[in-house]
């Protein structure tokens, strides 16, 4: 069963029109993917023994089925589509109040940590993050 989450379309996520501008399918996706996280006691960024810890996102994307207006509630489905040793793959399904579907996403994050010298260099997901995010594999 996927984690869900909701989101009310505001008239700032619209233009002239009334439709959800496109950009804001990715805000909707990080607000989806925080929750999922935060569900399974985790985050996307934290601090460790000094050490700063994140999932930077390497790839994006979102392709559109019918248009999200103003005052839509969308259903967000999270799903893990891919596990790997340093990177995550999430698809977020986004459907209306109509149970039409809206969009499908997708993001691709690699666990990191940040260098003395402010640098990203990423490192394999630690076993107890693994084995949660392992049971949320589609």
């Amino acid at each position: 069963m996927p984690f869900t989450t909701t989101r009310r379309v505001e008239f700032g996520d619209t233009d002239m029109a009334g439709i959800m501008h496109f950009s804001n399918f990715f805000r909707f996706m990080e607000v989806a993917e925080t929750d999922f996280l935060h569900s399974l006691g985790m985050s996307v960024s934290w601090w460790t023994d000094g050490v700063k810890w994140g999932f930077p996102r390497v790839s994006v994307s979102c392709d559109f089925t019918r248009p999200a207006r103003f005052e839509d509630v969308l259903t967000i489905a999270v799903v893990v589509e891919r596990l790997g040793t340093k990177s995550v793959t999430y698809r977020f399904d986004f459907g209306n109040q109509h149970g039409d579907p809206v969009a499908t996403g997708r993001i691709t994050t690699v666990l990191c940590r940040t260098t003395a010298a402010h640098q990203f260099e990423s490192t394999e997901i630690p076993a107890e993050f693994r084995a949660k995010l392992e049971e949320q594999v589609a």
